[in-house]
């Protein structure tokens, strides 16, 4: 196949729909028949994923290699930062942690030329194997104070010899000044790479904006090559926290309600996505304990400083409402650091999260976890229960689990894993929930509306996909882009 020139999606700031964008626009290269894969040198979220390979990279971009159809690669996002504490976080470097920084130390400090190294080798190798590569970048392309140390947006681009669409959004408001001030703020080579601009989230009849676009146009000296509509009916897996201030925070009559306990340092809360899509049940975040207290089914969900977030149950009275849940025999479940909580004490020898060296947990399973040094990242194949069917999941952790009495939840080739007791479970597996087996079990003793079908989520965002390519389609001038994309 003849070599494309690769294209980068910016943006005027953050959350302006840049992800959702490369992921369309990955589906809708891939339908006409490229080959198309995405990469963001530096990501920052607490939502990952394990590569086939067992490395970890960003949720986003393992979204966007499935909308490619291909398998991810930690070339794919060869920089992750992973929020765990207050202005710090933990640094992964093509797939395996290299140690946390503060803010002030990444953002401000002399490594990042050999960081940006690293991209640079990471998108050599993918640009060898696919083409074209779709980038992403990250915030806005104008923050004067990061731009020197800024390895993701327009020095990536240059790096890449990538064609640069800049993408706004609208239903912020004050679009005019966002788009014209983003470009007027670079510096003249910058201006150059700017193939196109798109505005994202119109909301009404998109017609309405010609006059608005001749104005943009005539400002910046650059085309505006889409109006995309705000896209409420089309369902794409959100990267970050920012995701989670839409989600639902109250329970709800007439459903299975089942509260995802909103801790602070939440991670890889996708995991319940397939549970806010079911018809039967009504998935609400929350840190009320009054709202936690009126679900059928608690879940403590994965933890990026698990001893912290111990210490908000308790502080918060959360810890109290799911005891009671336990002893009312509520279904409780607990995943990766919601596992480690439901044990006995979960100690941190080596002050990899904390000051603190052990801790009491919630004292519902009974199991013992001291944090490591070393990450666990692996994809899994396994039985659920008693259920012959196999399945899949990942794991992504900092811990060693010593369960004092077998009870195992799965089983696999290469042992059990997990504990079951009675109408709670643990399990380090991510993605657990993505199995339809698994949710009939969850929900095989409540009275529910009646469907005909048990979900299918992964025909579900096949769905999502394909529509998003379709909207791309026709409020973007696609052909447009592919013609710049050519070399002479």
């Amino acid at each position: 196949m003849k070599k494309l020139r690769p294209i980068m999606f910016v943006g005027t700031g953050s959350d302006v729909g840049k992800s959702m964008l490369v992921t369309g626009i990955c589906r809708l290269l891939r339908q006409k028949g490229y080959s198309p894969a995405p990469f963001k040198a530096q990501n920052m979220s607490l939502n990952s994923f394990v590569t086939p390979d067992g490395f970890e990279i960003g949720r986003a971009q393992a979204v966007q290699a499935e909308a490619c159809k291909i398998e991810c690669s930690t070339d794919m996002n060869p920089i992750l930062l992973k929020p765990s504490g207050i202005h710090k976080s933990q640094v992964v470097l093509n797939g395996k942690p290299i140690g946390d920084q503060t803010t002030k130390e990444y953002f401000l400090g002399n490594n990042k030329e050999q960081l940006f190294k690293e991209a640079k080798l990471a998108f050599g190798r993918l640009n060898e194997k696919y083409t074209p590569i779709v980038l992403e970048g990250a915030g806005s392309i104008s923050e004067l104070n990061l731009k020197d140390r800024d390895i993701v947006n327009m020095k990536m681009a240059d790096a890449a010899d990538a064609d640069v669409y800049l993408i706004a959004d609208i239903d912020k408001g004050g679009v005019f000044a966002s788009v014209y001030g983003s470009i007027a703020l670079l510096e003249p080579w910058e201006k150059k790479l700017i193939k196109g601009i798109i505005i994202n989230k119109f909301r009404g009849d998109v017609s309405l904006f010609e006059e608005g676009k001749s104005i943009l146009e005539e400002l910046t000296g650059v085309p505006v090559l889409g109006i995309v509509p705000y896209a409420k009916d089309i369902y794409i897996e959100e990267e970050d926290s920012l995701g989670l201030e839409k989600k639902k925070n109250k329970a709800r009559d007439g459903s299975i309600n089942i509260a995802v306990v909103l801790l602070p340092y939440i991670s890889n809360y996708t995991d319940f996505n397939v549970l806010e899509k079911d018809a039967r049940t009504h998935l609400f975040y929350s840190n009320d304990p009054k709202n936690i207290s009126e679900a059928d089914i608690i879940i403590l969900p994965g933890s990026k400083n698990t001893i912290q977030d111990l210490l908000f149950l308790r502080e918060k009275g959360i810890a109290k409402v799911i005891l009671e849940a336990h002893r009312l025999q509520k279904n409780i479940i607990g995943i990766c650091g919601g596992y480690q909580m439901l044990g006995n004490t979960v100690a941190d020898p080596l002050g990899i999260e904390s000051d603190i060296k052990t801790i009491p947990g919630l004292g519902i399973l009974p199991i013992t976890t001291k944090l490591t040094a070393e990450k666990t990242t692996t994809q899994c194949s396994f039985s659920f229960k008693e259920y012959p069917n196999v399945i899949t999941g990942y794991e992504i952790h900092m811990g060693e689990t010593t369960i004092e009495i077998p009870s195992p939840l799965n089983y696999s080739v290469t042992g059990t894993e997990g504990y079951l007791s009675g109408n709670c479970w643990g399990t380090y597996i991510h993605g657990i929930l993505d199995n339809a087996i698994v949710i009939e079990d969850l929900l095989k003793d409540f009275t529910a509306p009646k469907v005909e079908t048990s979900f299918d989520y992964k025909a579900y965002k096949e769905e999502n996909y394909n529509k998003l390519a379709a909207l791309l389609e026709k409020h973007i001038d696609v052909e447009a882009i592919i013609s710049e994309m050519q070399y002479v």
